[in-house]
């Protein structure tokens, strides 16, 4: 009875085959694939930026997605205790988790903001249709009153407001309370209680970890494809749609010979699936050691492809009616980020029949693309912390994300004032901006080339049965990082300062969202001092030292450790885990052929570098 306390309590696992597959689909796809690719793809040559995001996906996006699901598979370990590959590195798991905890506060306003519009959709008539109400202004203009004019007379509609829009500033962020950044004003209590009401969702399902979680994503995944679908549908059979569709897709091969389409490409790869935050490794740290990744990574990164066209097609349809009823260009309706989600398709929305329904359909795809997403930051962060203190903070799981959640909702509370929006556009614009960028260059770098490349391979090679490709060893090496150096170097260069609408932040607004993308990046040689005084010996014995993996790095289970990993685990009694494997299995399986394998090239390097 007294062993049991020696050892932490089991991580535990995905309890079903899909769990995995549908938890990384709803991660990657979230509200970027709604609200920034379409626009992304229209500003940078249609059709013609389906060229380099394909590449970029090549290039960029697949080898590391892979890189990062065979490190979290192949230790079992989240994004900070992973670093056992590398402890002179650490800083980058603490750089990580900074960035994913940033991102965690703002992403839930979005949703906040998301369930205000679903509740506000629960009516006969949309509150945002009509103008006369008391947020509104002179200049709010009613479409109504545009399409029965122009019959009689045309009417300037150039300095205007729709009702929707004056709804979302006016009324849900009541922005005019605020002078700007410096001065919040006070809370919104409606925002308020929306915030609480999606922090409370997201800690009841993520209440038992990835047994929780695992199960919430099986409806908050595929249900987002229903209703993409129907909005498609609905989208594709108004008037004036092909307006839309032949502006988001009529290709403009001019574009491909700037630098910035590139950019811009890479970058929608880069944030829409989710590299180096960490919620990779930590999903892919709950599968058995021989799932197959392999596969995984090409089902979620060309899904997620797929996904961000197809809502490109459902956005611009019905952009294109909007434009023919309201008798403008598309380019004039179309926008990004939350002017789409709140503004321009609430707006088009009072134009269809039946608008609450297609309205509540719209912000409930919203909500649970916005969910899933969010589970897996706070997943990330729960698993890095009890995996570096299992014995703890494991048995105390539920209590401890519980701690997380308050914590981040009362940070959030600032998000909730008047000028709230100001801060949100301050945390979007800088918490993920070159912090993130710098930790996934860090460990592209690391792994290849501290751990190193063979080691690496061999590694993906026990686990898979087989070894990666010159394309994702070419990738790993040479292609991923320097496509990120350009876009890092890219991003210092064509520097903007912040700004909301016609609203410009003051330079220490500025200064405080650079010192949040740096305090990321600062923790990688703040964590190297630490790893270097832990060791003992000269300066750069300790360098050597500390960047060594540590004994216990490898599988966690004994089973699987076979070649240099055996018998390195403490506690480790076995001389053989293939003896254990023989005994569990009887006979020898395709992955005991690869582990005798993997040792006898072992045994082959050993002689050659002693001769």
């Amino acid at each position: 009875g007294d062993l049991g306390s020696a050892y932490p309590e089991d991580r535990g696992n995905w309890t079903g085959r899909l769990d995995f597959l549908l938890s990384c689909i709803g991660y990657c796809v979230g509200l970027g694939n709604v609200w920034r690719f379409p626009y992304r793809a229209y500003t940078n040559g249609g059709g013609a930026f389906l060229v380099p995001y394909f590449i970029m996906l090549a290039i960029c996006g697949i080898p590391i997605f892979f890189m990062e699901l065979s490190l979290g598979q192949f230790s079992s370990l989240g994004p900070l205790a992973v670093w056992k590959i590398s402890p002179l590195f650490k800083g980058v798991g603490m750089g990580t988790i900074l960035i994913v905890s940033l991102v965690a506060i703002y992403y839930n306003m979005i949703i906040a903001y998301v369930l205000f519009y679903l509740f506000a959709s629960l009516t006969s008539d949309l509150p945002w249709q009509h103008c006369g109400n008391w947020w509104n202004t002179d200049l709010c203009l009613d479409h109504h009153v545009i399409k029965a004019g122009n019959a009689t007379f045309p009417v300037n509609i150039s300095n205007t407001v729709s009702p929707s829009e004056e709804y979302w500033s006016r009324y849900v962020l009541h922005i005019q309370g605020s002078s700007g950044i410096g001065d919040p004003g006070s809370i919104r209590w409606n925002l308020c209680l929306c915030l609480l009401l999606s922090w409370t969702i997201v800690y009841l399902c993520i209440l038992k970890g990835v047994k929780s979680s695992g199960k919430v994503v099986y409806f908050t995944a595929t249900f987002p494809y229903l209703i993409l679908v129907m909005l498609l549908i609905r989208g594709v059979t108004l008037e004036g749609a092909w307006k839309g569709i032949r502006f988001y897709l009529t290709p403009q091969f001019d574009h491909l010979l700037s630098s910035k389409v590139w950019i811009e490409a890479a970058l929608q790869i880069f944030y829409s699936l989710g590299v180096g935050f960490g919620g990779l490794l930590t999903f892919a740290s709950y599968n058995t050691f021989h799932q197959n990744i392999y596969r995984d990574t090409f089902i979620v990164t060309l899904g997620n492809a797929i996904t961000s066209i197809l809502a490109g097609f459902a956005i611009f349809s019905v952009l294109g009616y909007m434009s023919q009823e309201l008798g403008v260009p598309v380019n004039q309706v179309a926008k990004a980020g939350p002017g789409l989600a709140f503004v321009v398709y609430p707006q088009a929305m009072t134009m269809l029949p039946l608008s609450p329904f297609w309205s509540f359909l719209f912000f409930f795809m919203l909500l649970t693309l916005g969910l899933d997403s969010q589970f897996a930051f706070m997943e990330t962060i729960v698993t890095a912390v009890t995996d570096e203190f299992p014995y703890y903070l494991r048995p105390k799981k539920a209590f401890f994300s519980a701690a997380i959640c308050i914590a981040l909702f009362l940070m959030g509370l600032i998000l909730t004032t008047e000028g709230g929006m100001y801060w949100l556009v301050l945390l979007d614009d800088y918490s993920a901006g070159f912090g993130l960028m710098v930790v996934v260059i860090t460990t592209c770098l690391v792994v290849t080339r501290v751990y190193g490349m063979k080691r690496f391979c061999r590694d993906i090679h026990m686990m898979l049965g087989f070894k990666p490709g010159p394309y994702f060893r070419a990738c790993w090496m040479i292609l991923s990082p320097a496509t990120m150096m350009a876009l890092l170097v890219y991003n210092i260069i064509k520097y903007q300062p912040s700004e909301y609408g016609s609203y410009r932040f003051p330079a220490w607004a500025e200064v405080l969202g650079i010192l949040m993308g740096l305090f990321s990046c600062l923790m990688i040689p703040a964590g190297m001092v630490v790893a270097v005084l832990r060791e003992e010996g000269t300066l750069w014995e300790r360098i050597q030292q500390a960047s060594r993996p540590t004994m216990d790095w490898g599988p966690s289970l004994e089973e699987n450790r076979t070649g240099m990993y055996v018998a390195t685990l403490a506690g480790s009694q076995s001389p053989k885990p293939l003896m254990v494997h023989m005994r569990k299995y009887g006979g020898i399986t395709s992955y005991e052929n690869t582990a005798i394998e993997v040792d006898r090239e072992m045994e082959e390097e050993e002689e050659e570098s002693m001769m």
